[in-house]
């Protein structure tokens, strides 16, 4: 048996949802970090591997789910409502699906230069996967509602300029992109970037309700 498995043995079994949360947690900023990498890279090239490391994570970030499920499926005691664990880490996995999505877009439809607006949408992405890692941090012992609470408002501001990016980029792209296949691959990437903020403020929501039944 190895250390981690020893460790899961003699854990309280409430505790493991935690340990899994935060491991997504931290998972979800690096993916951030690398995506920012992606955006401001020069090279083609060079987005594309980018892009595999952000696959890596993605797939990591479907290993700690599927783990988090099975956790649920196994133990009878839980730190807060079934419904809201399984919600939560599918709102963190779809937050990880489409950081992944964009990513592989910006790199497989070989974008000369990212813009503005793809730029400004990753930083977003980033500062709120953050804002998410530490209200998920607070999770464990619910001392510092201040610091949940706060990241969860900080995100649903970001959510709120990730769509005004968003409309602001697809109008642009409507009015001055005269090939219609450019629209189309842009426009897609900016969805995809703009549906990662959506799902960080669904699992922000998800952190509020807790709060509120267990605070």
């Amino acid at each position: 048996m190895n250390l981690s498995s020893f460790i899961k043995v003699f854990m309280p079994k409430d505790r493991i949802f935690y340990q899994l949360f935060e491991q997504v947690a931290d998972n979800l900023v690096r993916i951030g970090e690398v995506l920012r990498e992606t955006v401001i890279t020069p090279t083609p090239e060079k987005r594309v591997e980018l892009a595999r490391k952000i696959e890596d994570l993605e797939h990591v970030n479907d290993d700690y789910t599927h783990r988090i499920f099975l956790e649920l499926g196994q133990n009878f005691i839980t730190p807060f409502d079934r419904e809201d664990i399984h919600y939560l880490a599918s709102a963190l996995d779809d937050v990880a699906d489409y950081i992944h999505g964009a990513s592989k877009r910006i790199a497989m439809y070989r974008i000369n230069q990212p813009n503005e607006s793809i730029m400004k949408l990753s930083d977003l992405i980033y500062q709120a996967v953050v804002e998410l890692k530490k209200a998920i941090y607070e999770l464990r012992n619910l001392k510092n509602l201040r610091i949940i609470t706060d990241a969860c408002v900080r995100i649903n501001s970001l959510e709120n300029h990730a769509d005004d990016i968003y409309d602001a980029a697809v109008a642009k792209l409507f009015d001055y992109e005269k090939d219609p296949l450019v629209v189309m691959k842009m426009r897609e990437i900016y969805q995809s970037l703009e549906t990662a903020t959506d799902k960080c403020e669904d699992a922000a929501n998800v952190m509020e309700s807790i709060i509120v039944k267990y605070a």
